[in-house]
């Protein structure tokens, strides 16, 4: 057997000598009985398990695998552990498919108790094995709360399978766990959840894997959280070692694990149980059982990687923080689309109110005919006969009824508001669909308005159009005309009134006006001032304008609002981030209250 020096004396093994003493049972350490550590991370798991990243980002699946890691880590070790940090040394025994773990933990507690063979992937569900003594605390099931027990071999990774070696002193355990490079996804995912379970990590890998990335991607989490880690380079040819090794102890002192104790197991055979010579796991075992004696040793193992663990929370719940801020600003931005496309719409309106196009086609064919059969001005005070005399001569045409002016007012207005909306429509799913999160939550008939939308649109403007009879009513209801005319004389200026809402120049004719039909607005205007007055007239036409704007915009916002439903479904609070910080703060204040920190280095 070669070794890479004795594990026990050399520099950066933990110096089971030397190390504090056992944790006195009359004087726990302060941690034990300090509940606000406990009830900060209490409050840290509540908060990581509100976190929510529905948006389809491409920090969301990181930032749910990492709440799902953390809370795991919360559950399975962190708060079992400080609970109890007087409990057995936990030594999660991991690495790359085929690097001989089950064997190697056989061998140290010198009984088959974790299956070994060539078929892959051997252990399928993880194994731990513990001295009788110590059977009771892992039964329990406060560690790695979500393994069910059970003491039979078996198929389902969920089960954690309890054995009891008299040959393994109390006070440490080996959990044999699925290989982090399994074929099987269960298998990897468990994996990464046992080894944040570990006190120490007991990691293997062979000679011909020992350069490959996924054990190196995790030594450097592993670093990163504090963990103690001692290295096993197994398999290795006799004329290959010291080559091997070396360049092995290069790779970790680039790492910052240098110091991480490293035992070299050569190539050899196993017995007829499968079991290593004893002669190879020698100085390991020994270096285990000094380490199973000596309570100061393993609470020292205990507490630096506890403290390691407690200290990564921080940066890692930063990142959720991080994220969660993301997926709102990536909600607003979806949002903002949305209303930006339905504003654009409402503008379109807006124009379509003023630059003379509704005045065009048959509204002004209809208008035409309304006042050209002069039934328009024989309800109307005298006092404006003279006027239609004009209007009259300046209008040919079949007489139509009010109905058929009031109709294509209705049908010009109602292919507006289908039109801007199927346009919104279109540009607010082409907006979606060029942003990851919005492409996720498309619907097909997102691509289209509502629907229902033509029938809302026509109850829109008939609504509109008896708001300005109202609008008429109210305004004239002093006026003789309104006792002369009665209900026709409220009927045919209501219609003067919409024609008027068509201008933007206050019935002043522009040139686009000019080709559309001047006098159609002079008419009006003219009808109008000569019943209510110049200001007033001006008055009713900005008053029945806003109250059509303000139900276009209700339609254009509930049309809007078939996206937003979405994208708030998906939205996540906005105190996520806020509530992040604040208990992870929390955590660091009472881990730096707790006494785990500064109490030095266990290896």
């Amino acid at each position: 057997m070669t070794t890479h020096g004795d594990p026990a004396t050399q520099p950066g093994a933990p110096d089971v000598a030397a190390r504090t003493g056992p944790p006195d049972a009359e004087d726990p350490p302060a941690t034990a009985g300090d509940e606000s550590l406990p009830g900060a991370l209490t409050a840290l798991r509540a908060a990581i398990g509100a976190a929510r990243f529905p948006l389809a980002l491409p920090s969301a699946a990181a930032a749910r695998r990492a709440a799902d890691g953390l809370t795991a880590q919360l559950d399975d070790y962190l708060l079992p552990r400080l609970a109890r940090l007087d409990a057995p040394l936990l030594v999660v025994v991991g690495g790359s498919t085929g690097a001989g773990k089950s064997t190697l933990v056989n061998s140290l507690v010198k009984a088959r108790v974790s299956a070994a063979g060539v078929l892959r992937p051997t252990t399928r569900s993880p194994v731990l094995v513990c001295s009788p003594a110590d059977s009771s605390w892992f039964r329990q099931g406060e560690l790695l709360p979500g393994l069910t027990r059970t003491n039979e071999p078996s198929e389902d990774p969920r089960t954690l399978q309890l054995v009891a070696a008299p040959a393994l002193p109390p006070g440490l355990a080996f959990l044999d766990a699925p290989d982090i490079d399994s074929v099987v996804d269960a298998n990897r995912a468990l994996a990464g959840q046992l080894l944040a379970a570990a006190d120490l990590w007991l990691f293997v890998t062979t000679a011909a894997r020992y350069a490959d990335a996924v054990p190196w991607e995790l030594l450097r989490s592993a670093r990163a959280r504090g963990t103690v880690i001692a290295m096993v380079l197994d398999r290795v040819p006799p004329e290959a070692t010291d080559e091997i090794t070396a360049h092995l102890s290069e790779m970790l002192a680039e790492q910052g694990l240098g110091q991480a104790p490293l035992f070299v197991l050569p190539e050899t055979w196993v017995d007829g149980q499968g079991l290593l010579p004893e002669r190879v796991t020698a100085p390991m075992a020994d270096w285990f059982a000094r380490l199973a004696a000596d309570a100061g040793a393993r609470a020292a193992v205990v507490r630096q990687t506890l403290d390691g663990a407690l200290a990564a929370l921080h940066p890692a719940v930063e990142g959720l923080a991080d994220a969660a801020e993301e997926q709102l600003t990536a909600a607003d931005a979806l949002d903002e689309r949305v209303r930006a496309a339905y504003r654009s719409a409402h503008r379109t309106v807006e124009q379509g109110l003023s630059d003379g196009r509704l005045l065009r086609g048959e509204v002004l064919a209809r208008w035409q005919e309304f006042v050209g059969t002069g039934e328009f001005f024989r309800t109307l005070e005298a006092r404006i006969g003279r006027l239609r005399d004009r209007v009259v001569a300046a209008f040919t045409g079949r007489p139509a009824p009010a109905a058929e002016l009031r109709t294509a007012i209705e049908s010009q207005l109602v292919t507006l508001l289908r039109g801007v909306a199927a346009e919104a429509a279109e540009q607010a799913y082409t907006g979606w669909k060029a942003h990851p999160a919005g492409a996720a939550l498309l619907e097909p008939d997102l691509a289209h308005p509502g629907a229902d939308l033509p029938a809302r649109a026509e109850r829109l403007v008939r609504d509109w159009q008896r708001g300005v009879l109202d609008l008429v009513r109210k305004e004239g209801g002093d006026k003789r005309f309104v006792a002369r005319t009665a209900a026709y004389a409220v009927n045919a200026t209501g219609l003067a009134v919409m024609i008027a809402v068509f201008a933007s120049t206050a019935f002043i004719p522009t040139g686009l006006e000019v080709a559309t039909g001047a006098g159609t607005t002079v008419a009006a205007q003219a009808v109008l001032q000569a019943i209510f007055g110049d200001q007033a007239v001006r008055t009713l036409a900005t008053r029945a304008r806003a109250d059509l704007l303000e139900r276009v915009r209700a339609l254009l916002d509930d049309e809007a609002g078939r996206y937003l439903a979405l994208s708030a479904a998906a939205r996540p609070g906005p105190e996520t981030a806020e509530a992040l910080r604040t208990a992870a703060g929390r955590v660091e204040t009472a881990r730096r209250r707790s006494g785990l920190t500064g109490g030095g280095s266990a290896t």
